[in-house]
């Protein structure tokens, strides 16, 4: 593969050196802006607990302490180092700070793709490419651990695809980024995975005669990526994370970010993916490493809604270059013309912080029924099944939890029977749910049908109901 680029005659832009400023900042603020939008997910909650817990111990749970469906169960924080950063930032800056440090992790990730594309892409095309990761990534834009991970993984995947351009060696350099990530968030075997096609193009570029001269090249990183990705508190044991995440099988089909992608209404991933088909359509052509790449992004994508961000992010990294030289022209490069620019980008973006670090940014209302756990005495109720969503809250508050965000905890069997049980699909098992634990309240979302069950009951009374929650207790319960 040639790295030979075809430039443009053409007056460069003046601003294309900030660009990268540019998007980032432009990404920043409007995330700013949106502020509690970030804090959406109920499980931002348990990760700031999990991370209090972590420092308050000085070490990592092997163990669950959390719930009490699960007393004593094997269980690993393997984003660990995530849950430290936002618990610590929570401590200094409360949820306005937490607000800020996601938006800061994506703003730097959208920074660095534009900077990449740039290097290859005239202005146009490269924001196009970025506007579209942005509207990819939107539903994902919380303040959870895989938005730290962004920046780490951008940085992994450019390093090996700027390779992959160029027919350079295996990027050593990089492999501190492994580590990092693998402390950051369980999608460490991600990184691993993007290793195999750097060093199958690597090998397809070469004579046959020469495969044997590029697999001792490779070789040897790939020993040390492993290596790197197993220096975690838990050594390997994060890497197998996805599979037993993923071993909870159809259970996962109940929990929105592990659902395919919903076609029965035109949205944002299904335009994106047309427009991606018309433009192949169009004689866009790409090497038979980079298009197995692209397939199997988009196969996660459909898979899965929570991998469209894995598309939105890593795709460009491999159509760029193709691209480039179908396209025939890039803008010279001019970054000494926009110094002064980036200078002013980055004092818009430290005014914009201080902004919202005096705002009052709360998690959304509907995770969080805080009115219903004080006004209802659920701190001394006895053993609560709660819904899902309100899980977060709980370890938050300190209340054991019947189930909440950790599938891998759980497993499928469990959350099977969860789901079946509250939406009455099985009433008989629910009462059975009910006496083998005997909780002493429940805590649910006003829609959820058990909730109509418990109003018929005789052993049970509703004693608190809102907007966001509806609690009953047994009525040989304690009251408050």
């Amino acid at each position: 593969m040639s790295d030979e680029v075809i430039r443009s005659t053409a007056k460069p832009f003046p601003a294309q050196a900030a660009l990268p400023w540019l998007a980032g900042a432009g990404v920043y603020v409007l995330l700013l802006t949106l502020g509690p939008r970030l804090l959406n997910d109920p499980d931002t909650y348990s990760h700031i607990a999990v991370g209090r817990w972590i420092i308050a111990h000085g070490a990592v749970p092997t163990t669950d302490p959390f719930s009490f469906s699960m007393p004593g169960e094997p269980w690993i924080a393997f984003e660990w180092l995530s849950e430290v950063i936002y618990a610590t930032t929570f401590t200094l800056a409360g949820w306005s700070g937490v607000v800020a440090l996601a938006a800061a992790a994506a703003a730097l990730a959208i920074g660095m793709l534009t900077r990449f594309l740039l290097r290859e892409l005239a202005p146009t095309p490269a924001l196009l490419m970025v506007v579209a990761a942005i509207v990819l990534l939107a539903p994902h834009l919380l303040a959870r651990p895989h938005m730290l991970t962004l920046p780490v993984m951008m940085a992994w995947a450019a390093a090996l695809v700027h390779g992959m351009d160029r027919r350079a060696p295996p990027p050593y350099w990089a492999l501190p980024l492994l580590v990092l990530w693998a402390n950051l968030h369980g999608s460490v075997v991600l990184g691993l995975g993007l290793i195999g096609p750097a060093a199958l193009e690597s090998l397809l570029n070469e004579k046959r005669s020469e495969w044997p001269r590029v697999i001792l090249r490779w070789l040897p990183f790939s020993a040390l990526a492993l290596v790197a990705s197993c220096l975690t508190p838990y050594g390997p044991e994060p890497l197998l994370m996805p599979l037993t995440t993923l071993s909870a099988g159809q259970a996962l089909g109940w929990i929105g970010e592990w659902r395919p992608q919903d076609f029965g209404h035109v949205g944002a991933f299904e335009l994106l993916l047309l427009a991606g088909i018309f433009a192949l359509s169009r004689g866009v052509t790409l090497p038979l490493v980079r298009a197995l790449v692209v397939i199997g992004l988009i196969h996660f994508a459909l898979a899965q809604v929570r991998n469209a961000d894995l598309l939105a992010m890593l795709a460009p990294l491999y159509l760029a270059a193709p691209l480039a030289r179908q396209l025939g022209a890039r803008a010279e490069d001019a970054a000494d013309s926009a110094r002064g620019m980036n200078l002013a980008v980055l004092g818009a973006m430290i005014m914009a912080t201080a902004l919202v670090l005096v705002r009052d940014i709360r998690p959304a209302p509907r995770n969080t029924p805080a009115a219903a756990v004080a006004s209802a005495g659920l701190t001394k109720a006895g053993p609560v099944l709660n819904d899902y969503s309100f899980g977060g809250y709980l370890i938050f508050a300190g209340i054991p939890t019947f189930i909440d965000g950790r599938s891998e905890l759980y497993g499928g069997q469990f959350i099977e029977r969860y789901n079946r049980d509250l939406s009455l699909a099985d009433l008989d098992d629910l009462l059975k749910l009910l006496d083998r634990y005997k909780f002493g309240a429940t805590l649910l979302e006003p829609n959820t049908p058990a909730v109509a069950m418990l109003d018929r009951l005789p052993d049970w009374q509703r004693v608190y109901s809102d907007g966001v929650a509806v609690v009953h207790k047994r009525r040989d319960a304690p009251q408050k």
